[in-house]
């Protein structure tokens, strides 16, 4: 599923969380718990360990024009606040996230991840990654496959894969 059909989410927090998913490889609960404030240190987000899997912190780049214009749309529409409506808690938030995200045809919302890291790859690589027609490391150069390793590690750190 797209980002772009992101359109069929009525929750507008809901949508800015998918679209984070989609921007920094961010899990639900990270996207939720977002807190732009914070997180936005002009070159990378740093997120805070209660927000995500396993308390570990993490830095996610701010690479791109798009990820910038969402970080301020997200600024603009909360201020300080997480993306949870006023009077909501987290669990509260979560449980109309899996509605919309259920009802809109985004299955669990974890593609988008897996979109991020499949862009970060070609960023990192010049390549489209084997999951997307890329060569299988056993095609490339000596050169090739440690740029592909290096890219896997980036990529798995900023997802936050131990």
């Amino acid at each position: 599923m797209c980002i772009r059909d992101s359109a069929k989410v009525t929750d507008p927090l809901v949508a800015l969380s998918l679209r984070l998913q989609a921007a920094f490889g961010l899990r639900c609960e990270e996207a939720i718990k977002f807190r732009v404030a914070f997180a936005d240190r002009g070159d990378r987000l740093v997120l805070k360990p209660s927000w995500t899997k396993g308390g570990r912190y993490r830095e996610i780049p701010v690479l791109h024009p798009r990820q910038r214009a969402l970080l301020e749309e997200i600024h603009r529409a909360v201020g300080d606040r997480a993306l949870i409506p006023d009077g909501l808690t987290y669990k509260d938030q979560l449980q109309r996230y899996k509605y919309q995200v259920m009802k809109s045809g985004f299955g669990r919302g974890h593609g988008l991840r897996h979109a991020y890291a499949q862009w970060r790859y070609r960023c990192l690589t010049g390549l489209p990654c084997p999951a997307r027609g890329g060569p299988a490391a056993s095609a490339l150069s000596a050169a090739g496959r440690e740029a592909d390793r290096q890219a896997r590690f980036t990529i798995a750190e900023e997802l936050g894969h131990g």
